[in-house]
């Protein structure tokens, strides 16, 4: 019995040329086998997480989560690869995935396929296995300290930087903008408004 796993992603407006990844990072942004949506995959405090990046028709709730608190979360930003860990000696990971189409958790393995597939196999109970596979669609996410503390760390409290003081007597001019950059894969931006998935509650929540 072949099992859908919809997990809903693809990176917003894409990348024109992917950075050439290692075979076995499967980390990055994944297209799901149907098209609707891009699954972000990252490394979260040691394990891999993936969470809805971008849907193709968007406003998707969670509306088959048996959990009926849940069933009005937005599914942009949802987690559907949970906590997934190394297994030995192979470049394969396992957990469980999060199937939106029926609410349910299965069992799952994700196995990077060269530099540009992941494939995907989740079970019930053991059997009735079924998967698809993902394509690539932008490029490896490095660790970052953000990763590693998927809570957030201390604020800083140091004061913001402010003009130099007025001693003329002239109205004050503000301070010049800092100039805007582009978002790098897995920052939260105007283009993507997922960001890094590790601060995301679930995710972070879960995590610690």
């Amino acid at each position: 019995m072949r099992l859908p796993l919809y997990t809903g992603l693809i990176l917003a407006g894409g990348y024109a040329c992917l950075t050439p990844a290692l075979a076995a990072d499967p980390t990055g942004d994944w297209r799901v086998a149907d098209g609707v949506a891009n699954i972000r995959v990252a490394q979260c405090n040691g394990s891999m997480w993936g969470a809805v990046s971008w849907e193709k028709k968007p406003g998707g709730r969670d509306e088959n989560n048996p959990d009926v608190s849940k069933k009005n979360r937005p599914t942009l930003g949802m987690p559907t690869l949970i906590d997934m860990k190394k297994k030995p000696g192979v470049d394969q990971w396992e957990g469980q995935v999060y199937n939106a189409k029926d609410g349910q958790l299965y069992s799952a393995t994700i196995t990077p396929v060269g530099a540009d597939q992941l494939e995907i196999k989740g079970c019930v109970m053991g059997f009735l296995c079924g998967g698809e596979t993902w394509t690539r669609v932008g490029p490896p996410i490095p660790s970052s300290p953000a990763n590693a503390m998927a809570k957030g760390g201390p604020k800083s409290t140091a004061p913001k930087a402010q003009g130099a003081p007025n001693t003329t007597g002239a109205a004050a001019l503000p301070a010049p903008a800092a100039p805007k950059t582009a978002a790098k894969p897995g920052q939260k931006g105007a283009a993507d408004p997922v960001g890094d998935i590790c601060l995301l509650p679930d995710i972070a929540g879960f995590a610690h």
